[in-house]
């Protein structure tokens, strides 16, 4: 006797499970108080990039990118405020990762993905 087939709940419906992208955007944003929420929103999104559809895909990858450039902006900024620039620079992390979830949330309730996921700036 056969296993019963899986059935991908994407396929089903026709649209996306963009369910996962949302909750990592909202990691994100929680990270902001508490910082290990961050990281596993980078671990989700390391593990669903290989079973995600090209638009999730788009938002998975500039999502990685969000946590790995705000970190070396942080990591700068911190050691810059000896000279008072490195406020300036974790006052840009902030408003620049705040820009970046809110713009790949209104994308992906649209079902549309990341134009240039791997940009520096705002995708």
């Amino acid at each position: 006797m056969e296993p019963p087939a899986k059935t991908d709940t994407r396929e089903a419906t026709g649209t996306p499970n963009k369910t996962w992208v949302i909750v990592v955007y909202v990691l994100y944003l929680i990270g902001f108080f508490t910082a290990i929420t961050a990281l596993v929103g980078v671990i989700m999104a390391y593990l669903k990039r290989q079973e995600a559809t090209p638009v999730e895909q788009s938002h998975l990858q500039f999502q990685i990118r969000t946590f790995w450039i705000g970190l070396l902006m942080i990591v700068v900024g911190s050691i810059l405020t000896a000279i008072v620039i490195g406020g300036l620079v974790l006052l840009f992390w902030f408003v620049w990762t705040l820009v970046r979830c809110i713009k790949g949330l209104m994308r992906i309730n649209e079902g549309r993905g990341i134009d240039e996921p791997t940009s520096w700036l705002f995708g």
